[in-house]
C-alpha cells in the first residue's frame, strides 16, 4: 500500500462501497482509496482480466446495458450486505470530430456509458441507501461538464447531463439523507489523456508536444490533475466531513481556466 494511503484521515471502517468502472485508471485508485480508509470496494469493469488483477471483489458489467448495471447494483449488495456509496466513474472519451462527422451509434454510446449508467445504478441503488438511513453518490462529471469543448459534443453533452442529474437527485433524495455531488476532474494525468491529446493534435494540425503545452497553459497550476486527487475528494465526499455537502458540482482540475 502506497505510504499515503497507509496515513489516510479518513476512516470509513466496515462501509459497502460500489465502484464503477474501477478496474483500473481513475476507478482502480478510488477503489483501492476507500480500501485504505477500511471501506469495503465491490467493483464493476468491462474488463475481465483486470478486473482479476485489481485484488478488489467484483463482476464483469458492461456500463452500456442497463441490465448488467442494475445487475451490478444487486452483486454489490449481495456481495457486501449493505451499501452506504455508490460512485459512478465509468465513461468513455467518445470521438473528438466535428459534429457533422459524429455518428448516431458514437453519440448513443457515450450517453449511455457516460450518462445513462448513472441513472441505472442511481435507480437500482436508491431504496437500499434509503433503507441502510442514508448514504451517497458520487458521480463522475468532467471539466466538460461546465466549459464548452470543441470536436466533443458527445462527452460534453454527457457530462453536462451528469450534473444535471447529481442537482435533481440530491434534491429527490435528500430528505432519506442520501447526499449526491458530482466530481468534475480537468485533465488527469495518464494513458487516457494522453490519446485525448493525440486526437486533438491530429484534428488540429498540430504536434502532440503543442496540443499538450496549449493544455497545461490553461490551468492555473501548469499542471494535469493525479488520479489520487481525485480520490481523496471522493473520500472526503463520502465521510463524515461531507455530511453537509449535497448537490455540488466540484472541479479538480489546477484551476482550469478555459477548454481547448
Amino acid at each position: 500500500m502506497p505510504e499515503a494511503l497507509a496515513a489516510l484521515p479518513v476512516r470509513l471502517d466496515g462501509l459497502g462501497v460500489a465502484i464503477t468502472g474501477a478496474a483500473s485508471g481513475i476507478g482502480r485508485v478510488i477503489a483501492d482509496t476507500f480500501r485504505a480508509a477500511g471501506a469495503r470496494p465491490f467493483i464493476g469493469d468491462i474488463d475481465q482480466a483486470a478486473l482479476e488483477q485489481s485484488g478488489h471483489a467484483g463482476m464483469r458489467a458492461d456500463a452500456a446495458r442497463p441490465a448488467e448495471m442494475e445487475a451490478f447494483i444487486d452483486a454489490a449488495l449481495s456481495s457486501l450486505g449493505r451499501l452506504d456509496v455508490l460512485v459512478n466513474n465509468a465513461g468513455i472519451a467518445g470521438p473528438t470530430a466535428p459534429i457533422e462527422e459524429v455518428s448516431e451509434a458514437a453519440l448513443e454510446q457515450v450517453l449511455a456509458i457516460d450518462l445513462k449508467a448513472m441513472f441505472h445504478c442511481a435507480r437500482r441503488a436508491a431504496p437500499a441507501l434509503r433503507a441502510q438511513g442514508g448514504g451517497s453518490i458520487i458521480n463522475l462529471s468532467s471539466a466538460a461538464g461546465r466549459f464548452g469543448f470543441a470536436l466533443r459534443s458527445p462527452y460534453v453533452a454527457a457530462k453536462w447531463g451528469v450534473v444535471g442529474l447529481t442537482k435533481t437527485l440530491s434534491i429527490e433524495l435528500g430528505p432519506a439523507k442520501i447526499r449526491v455531488n458530482a466530481i468534475l476532474p480537468g485533465a488527469v494525468a495518464g494513458e487516457r489523456i494522453e490519446r485525448v491529446i493525440a486526437a486533438k493534435a491530429k484534428a488540429g494540425g498540430i504536434s502532440i508536444a503543442e496540443q499538450r503545452e496549449r493544455q497545461l497553459a490553461a490551468t492555473s497550476l501548469r499542471s494535469f490533475v493525479a488520479a489520487q486527487d481525485i480520490a481523496n475528494l471522493a473520500l472526503y465526499l463520502a465521510s463524515p466531513f461531507g455530511a453537509a455537502i449535497s448537490g455540488q458540482a466540484i472541479a479538480v482540475d489546477a484551476d482550469l481556466q478555459y477548454m481547448i
